[in-house]
């Protein structure tokens, strides 16, 4: 298959083949797919999402019916009770995961509920970004089937009364895969990915960098740039590439970076 030789679950095959339209058509079909999912829910209920799939404007629809929220309310309002275990509350059956923030809002700890669709979702999409490099013509071939080094938030998460709690990206961490663990490109591995203290992470990181060869790099960039900066600095290199030479992706999320 040219740079990938991966054989993917064909549940997941099937979803990266969708087929190609406009940016308004498709934001129309996944809002119709998302308030058929959810039209049972209290909240469908309350804000007659059945009402808006027989609309033929939809979007102006949705609009007119379901008003915004800031999260403080929405928490107030709904939230609250998804978090206590309530089933069909927003969305169809009961929340394992919630995703804290500290933001903007009136809250010290925002609790975001994770559903199991958005973590497949979030899996599906960045395998579809992942196979789209093979369209471009100057992306370096010597990274694609290296290691990623994904440096996030502990994987040993919180647990509630129904629910665990953490960073997103710990909460996405703890659901890679297991076809893609198993490849063996995932670093720094599950035992590490748990560890809550960051200077241990990082020191472990780098104490097991010369083992790795990196491809790609996933993270906060203030998090990567630390860990990065000790690597030179522990092994006296004059840049991250005299340890990882294939090191060709940085994949990011959360800032805007600017040149």
């Amino acid at each position: 298959m040219g740079y990938f030789d991966i054989k993917l679950p064909k549940s997941i095959a099937r979803a990266l083949n969708l087929p190609i339209s406009d940016p308004r058509r498709q934001q129309l079909k996944v809002l119709k797919k998302l308030l058929r999912k959810a039209r049972f829910t209290q909240f469908g209920q309350e804000y007659k999402f059945d009402e808006i799939l027989l609309s033929r404007h939809l979007g102006k629809k949705f609009q007119q019916l379901v008003p915004c929220y800031d999260y403080s309310k929405l928490y107030a309002d709904w939230w609250h009770k998804a978090k206590e275990g309530v089933p069909d509350v927003c969305w169809p059956g009961v929340i394992k995961y919630f995703a804290l923030s500290s933001g903007t809002s009136d809250a010290a700890s925002k609790y975001i509920p994770i559903t199991k669709e958005l973590i497949r979702s979030n899996t599906i999409t960045s395998f579809k970004q992942l196979l789209s490099l093979a369209k471009y013509e100057d992306v370096p071939k010597s990274a694609i089937g290296k290691g990623w080094m994904i440096l996030g938030g502990s994987t040993q998460l919180q647990k509630g009364p129904t629910y665990f709690a953490g960073d997103l990206s710990g909460i996405q961490q703890k659901n890679i895969p297991f076809w893609f663990q198993g490849l063996g490109l995932y670093k720094p591995g599950k035992k590490m990915a748990k560890e809550k203290d960051w200077s241990k992470k990082i020191e472990e990181i780098v104490e097991n960098a010369p083992s790795w060869d990196i491809g790609f790099i996933v993270g906060v960039p203030a998090w990567l740039q630390i860990c990065m900066e000790k690597i030179i600095e522990r092994y006296q290199l004059d840049n991250i590439h005299d340890m990882w030479p294939n090191l060709a992706f940085y994949v990011h999320g959360g800032v805007c970076l600017e040149s």
